[in-house]
């Protein structure tokens, strides 16, 4: 197949671009090489770029540009729409820029095939979890819970838990399913819900297939060090590598599911090659809960680091408390089973890291921009 990659030089999509040319198939990848993601000389600076440029038909530009796409639809059979802009604490206030990369981004492109012939047969879109904003709650009764954005007012006294809204007893985690509610908490969440929807409403009218695959938080070799803003394991690894304490908000019993980068890799591959996934809506993750101090002791252990962990109650508004993945749908029709477990994936991750050159600390940068912000509370 001929197939486009936006954002094919990010994390997802260069695996899964060499994936694909060692399949056989032919891709091109539109990418606007980000300095947040690539650094400031992507041919130097930027191992992503570096692995994929001279195996691949490679475009230089944003999906915001409304003319790219002429350039890069024709004669392809498949898009996977991955290019976004990410980052739950930096879409708060980067809202303009989210939402014309996100939004705009994937507009233009469902804009332009519909105004002209092409061969497309199917669009899988990178959607996420953050599109559920806090996932799949139980009562103490059995009740079915999708609670709302935990409050500032409870988060200020370390209250961290989600509660009931009605008994204010702490609710407990479920595995969240396809099906579960829709109400992200954060701008980045608003902006995947769009892209989701905007490409399985319009794919269907203009006889494309369309597959959405929301993702957990992927992790593993080749990810971006440079991002300050996004992926806890690249950002506590570059903080224990300087030799700086490595903070972690609210409790650290706050969990995330972790998956790792080939899992991903097969799951994007199943989703854009199996019939049986035409139209349908996937969660792709490990389906396993990982709180963040235990990731923070993985790490530190794996790099016989001596610096502190600082458990700093401090907490972003946006952020969610538990979310990990239902995978059930995902292995009945695509076949999907993750094969890498956390354990095994922080090893293969930190050896990659420390065979890596250190990268700058940004991560106080970030964070007096969300405190200008009032988006960060101590």
């Amino acid at each position: 197949m001929n197939i486009l990659i936006t954002g094919g030089a990010g994390f997802i999509g260069a695996n899964l671009s060499l994936r694909l040319v060692e399949e056989g198939h032919n891709v091109t990848v539109l990418d606007n090489l980000s300095p947040q993601i690539h650094g400031s000389d992507p041919n130097l600076s930027s191992p992503l770029y570096g692995q994929i440029k001279n195996k691949v038909r490679f475009l230089q530009a944003s999906v915001s540009d409304a003319n790219i796409w002429a350039r890069c639809i024709p004669g392809q059979d498949v898009i996977v729409h991955l290019a976004a802009e990410t980052g739950t604490g930096q879409s708060m206030y980067e809202i303009e820029r989210y939402v014309d990369v996100n939004i705009m981004g994937t507009a233009g492109m469902l804009g332009w095939l519909s105004r002209n012939d092409h061969g497309i047969k199917r669009i899988v879109v990178a959607s996420s979890r953050a599109i559920y904003g806090e996932g799949k709650y139980t009562d103490e009764h059995g009740n079915i819970i999708y609670p709302c954005a935990r409050l500032d007012g409870d988060m200020q006294n370390g209250i961290f838990d989600v509660l009931c809204a009605h008994t204010r007893k702490p609710l407990k985690p479920l595995p969240t399913d396809e099906g579960s509610k829709i109400h992200p908490s954060s701008v980045y969440g608003i902006t995947k819900q769009n892209q989701e929807q905007l490409v399985m409403t319009v794919s269907p009218t203009i006889g494309i297939e369309g597959v959405a695959l929301r993702y957990q938080n992927v992790y593993g070799p080749g990810q971006s060090l440079k991002n300050p803003y996004t992926g806890i394991l690249s950002i506590f690894s570059t903080r224990a590598l300087n030799g700086n304490e490595i903070q972690i908000f609210e409790d650290g019993l706050e969990s995330r599911d972790f998956v790792y980068i080939d899992d991903v890799v097969e799951a994007t591959y199943l989703a854009l090659t199996k019939s049986e996934a035409a139209n349908q809506v996937f969660g792709v993750g490990s389906g396993v809960a990982t709180n963040v101090l235990d990731v923070a002791k993985s790490l530190i252990k794996a790099y016989a680091s001596e610096v502190p962990i600082t458990i700093t109650g401090a907490f972003r508004m946006g952020d969610i408390r538990h979310n990990f993945a239902d995978l059930s749908k995902a292995q009945k029709i695509l076949g999907f089973k993750p094969r890498v477990c956390f354990q095994a994936g922080i090893k293969l991750f930190s050896s990659w890291v420390l065979k890596q050159q250190i990268e700058e600390d940004n991560y106080q940068r970030s964070i007096d921009e969300m405190k200008r912000r009032g988006l960060y509370r101590e």
